[in-house]
């Protein structure tokens, strides 16, 4: 069952309306097939419409939907032969980024992402997506060993942030995510980052800092939360629309900035409303993606990345 959205209300009683009819139908000798199918064009025009003028804060909903495809959807769908690794060999191992060995198509790479789980339990065990030092160090080991192997990397951001609680700045949370950054500006082998729900802040760009970067058409990526920044600009996270606004947080923004490489198509409706489509897409992306790095060698791969970097935000 779908759960929707503030801003599709007028779907949703379209769709509501639509199950009443077909349940009516089936026990009745009435033929209202006619009246069915006029209400299920109208209401995938609307859906169409309602998600072609998303605004920003719209987008961010979206990306966060509780029903959105992650990490482990992802390697369901789109990946074979996982085998997952864990642990930073220091302290322990944290939940809320995944990693391991797999296969993309016919090729072996090395998978990392956030999970932020399904459920109240999932969620918990999982820290909501919220990386600790250990994972993201956890995330060093993995890059460490894709070049060692000569394995691509992809990555799979999906975080409202790294964890900020007590315990992790007294593992060095800072420390981890800068190292975890600086990893993925080292790479000897081909890195593709994907942005495929929320990239936010130090916790995001610790595992996408690559020479490619994709995002979910509906996906968000800033340096902080809306409601985070509009608490510090107006002392409320009530004008967190208007700070989505500004801050410019959407894959279409973020193309024309230069600080994405690619924008992934969603199914209509978001990526929640078809995850096997979405995944296939991603999926696809970052084959092609990881085709066209193939041919470069080590230093260019680093070059390329250092190049990236440094031309965003210029005039």
């Amino acid at each position: 069952m779908i759960s929707y959205l503030e801003f599709e209300k007028p779907v949703a009683t379209l769709e509501a309306r639509i199950a009443e009819l077909r349940a009516a139908a089936e026990g009745g000798d009435v033929d209202i097939a006619a009246e069915i199918r006029r209400l299920e064009t109208k209401s995938a025009d609307l859906l169409a419409s309602t998600y072609a003028a998303l605004t920003p804060w719209q987008k961010t909903q979206v990306a966060r939907h509780p029903m959105r495809p992650h990490f482990r959807d992802f390697i369901a769908g789109a990946f074979t032969d996982f085998v997952p690794l864990g642990g930073d060999r220091c302290f322990g191992e944290d939940h809320a980024i995944i990693g391991g060995l797999a296969k993309l198509g016919n090729r072996r790479v090395v998978v990392i992402g956030h999970e932020k789980g399904h459920d109240t339990q999932s969620r918990i065990k999982h820290n909501f997506g919220m990386g600790k030092p250990e994972g993201y160090r956890k995330a060093i080991r993995l890059m460490e060993l894709a070049s060692r192997f000569g394995l691509p990397v992809v990555t799979l951001v999906d975080t409202s942030g790294a964890f900020p609680g007590v315990e992790a700045e007294e593992r060095g949370q800072a420390e981890a995510i800068a190292r975890s950054t600086e990893a993925c500006l080292a790479l000897g082998v081909p890195m593709v980052a994907a942005i495929v729900g929320e990239g936010g802040s130090g916790g995001a760009v610790a595992l996408a800092s690559a020479e490619r970067v994709l995002m979910f058409e509906h996906a968000v990526y800033s340096v902080i939360s809306p409601e985070g920044c509009a608490s510090i600009l107006w002392r409320t996270s009530e004008k967190a629309a208007d700070a989505a606004e500004a801050m410019r947080v959407t894959a279409q923004h973020l193309l024309e900035l230069g600080v994405i490489d690619r924008i992934v198509k969603e199914p209509v409706g978001g990526a929640h409303r078809d995850p096997q489509q979405a995944i296939a897409a991603l999926a696809k992306a970052i084959g092609e993606e990881l085709d066209a790095l193939a041919k470069h060698s080590p230093a260019k791969l680093r070059a390329l990345r250092e190049e990236r970097f440094l031309r965003i935000g210029e005039a």
